[in-house]
């Protein structure tokens, strides 16, 4: 997306539609490392916003790639997530996420793009993490929904 057509991520004037995937490979979730606001430093799901044309799986598949080198099969659209920030006179940010979720086919891990950082953690290890808000228990109910 250039910078002509990127619409304000803070402070937006309607809400923006993202995409976003959860990879298990086994009992093991892909996380990345948040680059810039909102997810500066907090460890989240490869994600972003919907390009114009894309479609929402389309999206989610770009930005997986994008920000960890990894390809996956999806096996559907698992959630959706509303991430509402207000301050006291306004709206800091509105996403509204469309979250697919997938198992790893395959790709060397690196993260690239809006992440300093791209891991695989167990989802025992989700607890000790600096993490996006609900993130932790949404991958939890996922992966015991999708692979239990």
């Amino acid at each position: 997306m250039n910078s002509i057509n990127t619409p304000n991520r803070l402070y937006p004037k309607a809400p923006l539609l993202g995409a976003s995937a959860c990879i298990f490979d086994h009992d093991r979730v892909l996380l990345v490392l948040g680059a810039k606001p909102p997810k500066q430093d907090l460890w989240s799901l490869p994600g972003g916003l919907v390009e114009v044309g894309e479609t929402l799986q389309q999206a989610a598949k770009r930005e997986l790639m994008e920000e960890t080198g990894i390809t996956a099969d999806f096996l559907g659209l698992a959630d959706w997530i509303e991430a509402i920030k207000r301050t006291d006179d306004a709206i800091k940010y509105h996403f509204v996420i469309a979250m697919f979720v997938g198992h790893l086919r395959n790709g060397e891990l690196k993260a690239g793009d809006d992440a300093k950082d791209a891991r695989w953690f167990g989802l025992d290890e989700l607890s000790q993490l600096s993490m996006t808000s609900g993130t932790a228990d949404l991958i939890t109910k996922t992966h015991k929904t999708w692979f239990s």
